[in-house]
């Protein structure tokens, strides 16, 4: 990924420097396996752990005699060592080190995430609470239907990323998982034993059955959830877009002293972050299909899925990182104009009640049918004059007469439509609602 969508953590984790520090930490755990099975000797054990290094630029070196970077970097450690080398890689494919290697960096990089998505679930839940009675027009296909509150988008986000954050925690212990296996899955050059101790030394599970690889349906799963979690952001993205429109208003990114919003425009001020995770999280979406295609590989495994996956993995973790604190920064600033929301919410003059008053007449005897057909005309009348919905209704007296004069005008009551919001919160937020 670019340096522009990149933190420095998630850039580290995929470094070559750490790709081969990950590959070196899997060939001395598989030492000390075999140690502990007697095959390799303590001193040699000790020797390993003491001296194995490599040197980057040797590895490079060595690999364009070879074309093969896993040998390469064996070779490479093993100048470092004296007799005791010839453990290095013992009874490993390169698969062995590279998926068990990739799993630990996955798992550093899923630390940070995990963070991330508590950080922002704080700060949803933080403005749901401080918003929750901030009365806002709802709309329906883009159109003003009934109220809500502002709360209550934020709420709504917080549930939606609560669960993601809950198939994160399910994904990770499928692929957090190494694999010790061999060339086709067997075990028939290192018992299975050693697979189970080294992942326990990693930190990782083992995967019950692989080939030479690890399924790659798991790595398919994976992208799917960061799919998810980046589609939740730019979904939250989208709406602040919207409501940032001059013509609506309603909420602003906020906009640094200096900051400039169009080379041409002085007076422009773009929701140019919500725009760009939006664009970042189609790029997430594009690569999970990537990652679907890599499941269908020939037979035991072939190579197909290892250029592909060098390019979807560091870029999709890294911009859901990216995305993630970027949000919550966005959100942190973000100007809410209350005044904007009520005159907003006032300005089709009463027609969000208009389901109010067709269950009212349904109520007094009226037939579902007649009611409707009378209301309409009259909400229509409305969106072209301009006048006052309730005005028009007490104008009308077949609906005076069925429902009198105060009763017409309680169904024009933004609280009674929002009594039920402290359940919705107790619902989402459980014990953590007061």
């Amino acid at each position: 990924m670019i340096d522009r969508y990149t933190n420095k953590k998630t850039s580290e984790i995929w470094s070559e420097q750490n790709k081969f520090k990950s590959w070196l930490k899997v060939e001395i755990a598989v030492v000390k396996a075999w140690n502990q099975f007697g095959k390799i000797s303590d001193k040699d054990t000790k020797l390993i752990e003491q001296n194995a290094k490599f040197n980057i630029d040797r590895i490079y070196q060595i690999e364009q005699e070879t074309h093969h970077d896993v040998i390469a970097f064996t070779r490479a450690v093993s100048e470092s060592l004296g007799p005791e080398k010839k453990w290095i890689h013992y009874g490993l494919t390169s698969t062995d080190v590279v998926d068990t290697g990739q799993a630990i960096r996955l798992k550093q990089i899923n630390l940070i995430i995990e963070d991330d998505l508590s950080q922002i679930l704080q700060t949803l839940a933080r403005y749901s609470r401080k918003y929750k009675n901030i009365i806002s027009v709802g709309r329906t296909h883009g159109i003003h239907a009934e109220p809500t509150s502002i709360g209550l988008k934020f709420l709504r986000w917080y549930s939606e990323m609560e669960r993601n954050q809950e198939r994160f925690e399910s994904i990770r212990k499928r692929i957090e998982v190494g694999k010790i296996s061999g060339a086709v899955g067997t075990f028939a050059n290192v018992p299975m034993e050693i697979e189970e101790y080294v992942c326990s030394e990693l930190g990782l599970s083992f995967q019950e059955i692989s080939t030479q690889i690890l399924p790659r349906d798991l790595h398919a799963e994976y992208l799917s959830v960061l799919s998810l979690i980046c589609s939740t952001i730019e979904e939250i993205a989208t709406e602040i877009r919207h409501l940032s429109r001059t013509e609506v208003g309603e909420f602003r990114e906020g906009f640094a002293k200096g900051q400039k919003g169009s080379s041409a425009m002085p007076h422009k001020r773009n929701p140019i972050g919500s725009e760009n995770v939006s664009g970042l999280a189609r790029v997430v979406r594009g690569q999970m299909i990537t990652a679907f295609e890599d499941i269908n590989l020939w037979h035991e495994r072939d190579i197909s899925h290892s250029s592909a996956e060098r390019v979807i993995l560091p870029d999709s973790t890294e911009i859901t990182d990216y995305i993630l604190t970027r949000m919550d920064h966005i959100l942190n600033n973000l100007v809410i104009d209350e005044d904007r929301i009520r005159q907003n919410l006032e300005m089709t003059h009463g027609l969000v009640f208009s389901q109010q008053v067709l269950l009212s007449l349904i109520d007094a005897g009226w037939s579902r049918e007649e009611a409707y057909d009378t209301v309409q005309p009259i909400t229509m009348e409305i969106w072209q004059s301009g006048n006052d919905f309730v005005d028009a209704l007490l104008e009308n007296k077949e609906i005076v007469k069925s429902l009198g004069l105060r009763k017409i005008q309680s169904l024009f009551d933004y609280k009674r439509q929002l009594r039920n919001v402290d359940k919705i919160f107790a619902r989402v937020l459980g014990n953590d609602y007061e």
